[in-house]
């Protein structure tokens, strides 16, 4: 079976915003207008075809990014819709990581929000090629303008409008090309679905011409040949036009804009022609760089359907009818259905037993998928996301995904005795599809101990266990995930020797153990002179204290960021034993830990408040109160945006507090930032608390 849509005509595209700058709605209609549902979907009923999830449709918020392939005239749009939520912000690097360009959602009344800057900064980390759609136009306080300028100052970007509004709040009712130089009003009856193109009304005249000259000039300045037309007064094709604008969203010289409003319906044709028009297919991106995991040299996968296979896998889901589905990204050759592949990040073979193409919640099967394409696979045992799929006789290791550490953990148990099966099989799934999720078993207690990015994140987990696993679970309170670290340097030495007839056991070492700059973790360094402890006991030694690294000599957290040096030792020669030398390291870390001066190390969270002004005070006190540190203060749309660094530990029920106080008017958002050392009083408090 050849290939439907030529690789020129195929588009891979993320839609990605801040929460409620209506994403989900605007890829609802996009799925309208391509013929792909038939009826709409509205986020406020709770029945978005791309909200798949039951609890996505309750919160109204989108969690999973499902991956769905609709037309536009004659070319192929897959579309990944990605959270916008900021505890799910490892979905939206993962999204990224396979996308070729991004449509940014903006609220026309909100602009640029803290959540927009985070995911923008992702973006441009993975160099996304954006259009910018401002959405809700139709809403009071709507404001085409500052949006724009919003996009300039807060993400440093380069908006291009490409349209102007015409009118705005409940009198929007078009755009003003800016390309054709025409006016596109928007047919009320047929719920948009109808337009018409008339000249652009008089009073729009002479804005119309001076952007419509800003963006020729900003579009010439990026292309020496249109520069001298340009310059020399000749007037500029529309293709022309067309294709400078292209090219320098491409090379990520411009960010084009456009407006309309999603939920009315208006401007999501003109959405999908953009997408078209200015957001690259995969052959205008660069070849994918992977590593030949063999030699360690670099290849090249260029994206066309002869070239060796190469795949990304990008996301695990477990489906109520065909089970686990693995989404994956070609970047090129051809995949049959049925045939075996090879996953080099795991060193396994796999056979890809049927393929699906989805439409948010329902599929199709195919036989065949090429390169340019995003896909799912059905029977693929051993991998998951972040890992390469290849032929075995053509080896490549894609750059994998970064998944950051969680920072929350509760305790979970199951309501009955008969769930405590369905529980850990339930946990094991829910953490193949999420990588920044974590399921332990706490050794000493036996309870079994699950952590994520943040409360919204667990609590989703934990829903989903009841709704979609049927295990109901009883959780503990949050606890948050410290760490133990060593602020000097020590030598210290350990000695295991049991010797009382028959074979004995004798391993000894001397350590030397230094504190890391924070973030470096764990370094072991071999610095045995003249054989004096054994090769072969060496890395017994180094896996001892890693094991008794998991469990800190204050509190019992994991201890980080220090070196160990293996100085000196002896051995004997009957009686050494790798497990001697294994008990003689973890000795020597848990005595060397106690002598370095350990201290507590707690999770700072970047917390931004936009507040308005008469709750300043309270919010800031609050945060003070906290053990916040003020980072900075600026005015944004008749509120205040405060941004402060305060301790994950001091921010449970932060969201009810914060409602309460501001009477709902006050939205926060919190992230992961660093790790830092707890204050002496507080250490004291929590370690009694441990070991109470």
């Amino acid at each position: 079976m050849a290939r439907l849509v030529s690789l020129e005509k195929t588009r891979n595209i993320g839609i990605m915003a801040h929460i409620d700058a209506g994403k989900t709605t605007t890829t609802e209609r996009i799925l309208f207008y391509t013929g792909v549902s038939h009826k709409i979907g509205e986020v406020h009923e709770g029945a978005a075809t791309m909200d798949w999830m039951e609890q996505e449709q309750e919160r109204g918020i989108t969690i999973t990014s499902a991956a769905t392939t609709c037309f536009w005239g004659d070319h192929r749009v897959n579309i990944i819709d990605t959270p916008g939520h900021v505890d799910f912000t490892i979905e939206v690097e993962r999204s990224l990581r396979v996308l070729d360009g991004a449509v940014a959602v903006f609220c026309s009344v909100g602009g640029v929000e803290p959540q927009s800057e985070t995911v923008w900064r992702q973006a441009d980390k993975y160099k996304v090629p954006r259009v910018a759609f401002i959405n809700k136009m139709d809403r009071i306080g709507a404001d085409f303008f500052r949006g724009v300028s919003m996009i300039k100052d807060r993400l440093k970007a380069n908006p291009v409008p490409v349209q102007l509004p015409v009118g705005a709040e409940d009198q929007f009712k078009g755009v003003v090309d800016l390309v054709e130089m025409k006016a596109v009003i928007w047919d009320e009856e047929s719920l948009g679905a109808k337009f018409h193109v008339e000249d652009i009304p008089a009073d729009l005249v002479e804005l119309a011409q001076e952007y419509r000259e800003k963006m020729i000039e900003e579009i010439s300045s990026h292309d020496d040949v249109l520069m001298e037309k340009y310059l020399g007064g000749e007037e500029l094709t529309k293709d022309e036009i067309k294709a400078a604008i292209r090219k320098a969203t491409i090379d990520i010289q411009i960010c084009p804009v456009i407006c309309g409003s999603s939920f009315k319906n208006k401007g999501v044709q003109n959405l999908l022609d953009a997408v078209v028009d200015y957001l690259p297919s995969p052959v205008d991106i660069p070849a994918v760089v992977g590593v030949d995991p063999d030699k360690g040299t670099e290849i090249e996968r260029r994206a066309a359907d002869d070239e060796p296979f190469a795949a990304l896998a990008f996301k695990i889901m477990t489906d109520p009818f065909v089970g686990q589905l693995c989404f994956f990204r070609v970047y090129s050759g051809v995949l049959n259905s049925g045939s075996y592949v090879y996953n080099s990040t795991k060193e396994k073979r796999e056979r890809i037993g049927r393929i699906l193409k989805m439409h948010a919640n329902k599929r199709e099967e195919i036989k065949e998928v090429y390169a340019g394409d995003i896909a799912a696979a059905v029977g693929l045992k051993y991998t998951t996301t972040g890992d390469t799929l290849c032929p075995e006789d053509a080896p490549v290791i894609l750059e994998s995904i970064e998944f950051p550490e969680p920072v929350i953990a509760i305790a979970i148990e199951p309501k009955t005795k008969s769930d405590q099966e369905k529980l850990g099989i339930s946990l094991q799934k829910l953490a193949s599809e999420d990588p920044s999720f974590r399921v332990k078993t706490d050794e000493e207690t036996g309870q079994t101990i699950i952590s994520g990015m943040g409360e919204l994140h667990l609590e989703i987990i934990v829903d989903r266990l009841m709704r979609e696993f049927k295990v109901d679970a009883n959780v503990g309170k949050p606890q948050v995930a410290y760490r133990e670290t060593v602020t000097k340097k020590v030598k210290v030495e350990g000695k295991f020797v049991r010797q009382s007839g028959g074979r004995g056991q004798y391993g000894h070492v001397w350590i030397e153990m230094e504190p890391q700059e924070p973030g470096k973790g764990y370094e072991f360094v071999d610095a045995i002179k003249g054989g004096v402890v054994p090769r072969e006991y060496i890395p017994a030694v180094d896996k001892g204290i890693q094991e008794a690294m998991d469990t800190g000599v204050l509190a019992g957290f994991p201890c980080v960021d220090f070196k160990v040096a293996l100085v000196d030792g002896s051995y004997h020669e009957v009686d050494s034993s790798e497990m001697a030398f294994k008990i003689a390291g973890s000795m020597a870390f848990k005595e060397a830990a106690a002598k370095a001066s350990p201290v507590l190390l707690e999770p700072i969270m970047a917390v931004e408040v936009v507040v308005p002004e008469e709750y300043m005070g309270d919010v800031i006190g609050d945060l003070n109160s906290r053990r916040g540190r003020i980072m900075g203060m600026e005015g944004r749309a008749g509120a205040q945006v405060v941004s402060s660094m305060v301790p994950l530990a001091q921010m449970f029920g932060y969201a009810t507090d914060l409602r309460s106080a501001t009477q709902g008017r006050a939205t926060y958002t919190m992230t992961f930032d660093h790790y830092e050392q707890v204050p002496k009083s507080v250490a004291e408090e929590i370690i009694a608390k441990v070991k109470g």
